[in-house]
């Protein structure tokens, strides 16, 4: 980035401190039941239902469960075509709107799910409607294996020839941003992305539906504490990238520092980046507005930082 990038690496702060670890939470009682009972929903019905994967014992090494985050209740046609696509995790069953049989549009899902063996079955609107958890579900639903996470490690370790190139989002809460921020990292390559524990949306059906299957592609990692997980990227020579509205840089000066290893962070709307965060970012990066109004929502900078990152790889 020529001599903003070295006054920037002059001036990046060796940030030992990191955030507390996450308290253990207790384990809830049952299977994760994306639509069961509660509230008085039915949702699809299949063996092991509310399981993922083996059966879990209460006695069990918390260290050998596999780490998940959601996302067992898939809504929406191309949430399940990727879904079915992808084959990343099992898919146990498909509920289609009775209205909707025989509908062509519909053609490569139902293709799909008999290629690999998982039962569809057609029930009435108003129950798939009543099982739905997003606002419009579009006639199709899943139900399959909760998305797994993966370890920060993974994300950060530089492979030859390619640098890092990963996104953080800071207490972003809305499931429709998330899942947008989702479908433009997955867009623009974006190795990972990494998301807190706590205050923080992580995959629910809305998630899935508006990231339209990007939920099957991108790796996310959930860290106890976003700004150590900050400062273990520092130390493997990963730039950090804040985005605030009122930063002197503007993100489109980037220049090489882009090609180099990176992690865009993204603050939530309104309150935008934490104190603890802004302070492990080596730039803080503006996208200049030359309208009436002040920022963009949250997903739209997202997919303009991210853009703006690879067109420079």
């Amino acid at each position: 980035m020529g001599e903003r990038g070295g006054d920037a690496m002059n001036a990046r702060r060796n940030s030992g401190g990191g955030s507390r670890g996450a308290q253990p939470r207790k384990k809830a009682r049952g299977g994760s039941r994306p639509s069961g009972k509660a509230g008085g929903r039915q949702g699809p019905r299949s063996r092991g239902a509310g399981r993922t994967g083996a059966v879990r014992r209460d006695d069990e090494p918390r260290a050998s469960r596999p780490k998940t985050l959601g996302g067992s209740q898939i809504e929406g046609r191309q949430a399940v075509r990727e879904l079915l696509l992808a084959q990343r995790r099992k898919v146990q069953e498909i509920w289609i709107s009775s209205e909707l049989e025989g509908d062509e549009a519909l053609d490569d899902i139902v293709g799909l799910a008999r290629a690999n063996r998982v039962p569809v079955a057609y029930v009435a609107r108003r129950r798939l409607e009543t099982a739905a958890r997003s606002e419009a579900p579009q006639g199709v639903l899943a139900r399959a294996a909760e998305v797994p996470e993966v370890d920060l490690s993974r994300l950060i370790s530089r492979r030859e020839g390619r640098a890092p190139f990963l996104v953080a989002v800071d207490g972003v809460t809305d499931p429709g941003n998330l899942g947008a921020i989702m479908r433009s990292c997955e867009g623009a390559g974006v190795d990972g992305i990494v998301v807190p524990r706590h205050r923080a949306v992580h995959i629910t059906p809305t998630v899935a539906k508006a990231a339209a299957g990007a939920v099957e592609h991108v790796a996310v990692a959930v860290v106890p504490g976003l700004p150590a997980a900050l400062s273990r990227m520092k130390d493997q020579g990963i730039w950090i990238v804040g985005l605030d509205d009122a930063a002197d840089r503007s993100l489109f000066e980037l220049g090489d520092l882009a090609a180099e290893g990176i992690c865009v962070v993204l603050g939530a709307e309104g309150a935008g980046l934490s104190r603890l965060v802004r302070e492990r970012c080596d730039l803080i990066c503006a996208i200049p507005m030359h309208g009436r109004v002040e920022s963009l929502n949250v997903a739209a900078a997202a997919a303009l930082a991210t853009y703006e990152v690879r067109r420079h790889r």
